[in-house]
């Protein structure tokens, strides 16, 4: 009998190996060009050291603030957990599962995702929701985001999402097979190339302006949770020629943060105090700032930190000092190296972090 029930014990083990082997395979590695953005939820967890801010949000989080500025320039630290199309219910639930680690005295969120009322895309959703840690706020995440092709299983189980993804394996799904690349410093997704803003066409005029009931619910969601752990809540639009912003938006959340006590920054209306000029500060024509700009916009923003919310400068904390060092050199080596593959190559060869 005990033979018999080793030799099931023995399968069973052997085929979950196998299983979670082939899962692990499958999955996308977010190492190759425009599948980056996949890995950087999953970063945030390396992190051994607290920060005062935390970012969350939309692609207009990750790629325009850089938080080695926020740091060499007023000591402040900071992590950006931002992902494409970052759902407000998403970027509420990120929030609570990052306060399962740390209380930051700010919180900055970037409104633009407003313009969403109900789940979009199950591939932004993995964006953002596979890199998280299971617990409560994923799970929420998840009912919260699923679109009507997605079911529960192939959230517990990639495999069955990702099953048919063997014909594209590339050299990269078997170098990070056992290690995770990494793809971001500190959540920021370091682009040092420059591509000038070119022309957009006109957005046809809308029908309804209004934000919807499910984003409002979610908003202030938000407001209720970092109120009752004491963070302040700044919202932000991100500087960006593309989407457009309509004043329509602009105006609700104006209101908005009016009637909740928030401070509300459109950075659209701050362009030249920031010294933004689009035919050199961005790498997609103005859609998103490239590593220049987003230096600019952090030292923009960090003077406003520090004057109105008394963040403290960290840098006389050896060990915070020590860290953030080692970051700042893992930063300005990697913007270094995409210059030299540009004047070598006419374009950076390698966006992974080095």
């Amino acid at each position: 009998m005990r033979k018999i029930m080793f030799k099931i014990l023995a399968s069973i083990t052997t085929f979950a190996l196998v299983f979670f082997a082939l899962q692990r395979l499958l999955m996308p590695t977010f190492a190759d060009p425009g599948t980056l953005e996949g890995g950087m939820i999953r970063e945030y967890y390396r992190s051994n050291f607290d920060h005062d801010v935390i970012f969350i949000g939309d692609c207009e989080v990750y790629a325009n603030f850089s938080p080695i500025t926020l740091w060499e320039e007023f000591g402040i630290t900071s992590h950006i957990r931002g992902t494409p199309q970052q759902l407000v219910w998403q970027s509420y639930y990120l929030l609570h599962d990052t306060l399962r680690f740390e209380t930051p005295r700010v919180v900055v969120f970037n409104v633009l995702s407003m313009q969403y009322n109900e789940p979009q895309s199950r591939y932004y959703n993995r964006l953002t929701l596979d890199g998280m840690r299971w617990g409560m706020p994923k799970i929420r995440a998840i009912q919260a985001s699923r679109t009507d092709d997605e079911g529960w299983l192939s959230y517990i189980f990639p495999f069955f999402r990702y099953k048919d993804r063997w014909r594209e394996l590339s050299a990269n799904d078997f170098r990070y097979f056992l290690r995770d690349p990494q793809v971001s410093i500190n959540g920021f997704m370091l682009r040092a190339d420059t591509v000038p803003a070119g022309w957009f066409p006109q957005m046809p005029p809308r029908g309804n302006y209004a934000f919807g009931d499910n984003a409002w619910d979610y908003l202030n969601r938000m407001v209720a949770l970092t109120t009752a752990h004491d963070i302040e809540l700044v919202l932000v639009k991100s500087p960006a020629q593309h989407p457009p912003w309509p004043p329509q938006w602009n105006q609700q959340i104006v209101d908005f943060a009016e009637a909740n006590d928030l401070r509300f920054i459109n950075f659209l209306e701050h362009q030249d105090e920031i010294g933004l000029n689009f035919q050199y500060h961005t790498f997609n024509a103005g859609l998103h700032l490239n590593v220049f700009g987003a230096e600019l916009l952090a030292r923009f923003f960090g003077g406003i930190l520090q004057a109105e919310l008394n963040l403290p400068d960290r840098r006389h904390e050896p060990d915070t000092a020590q860290h953030w060092h080692q970051l700042s050199e893992l930063y300005h080596r990697n913007i270094a190296r995409q210059l030299a593959e540009i004047d070598r190559y006419g374009r950076v060869q390698c966006f992974l972090i080095r």
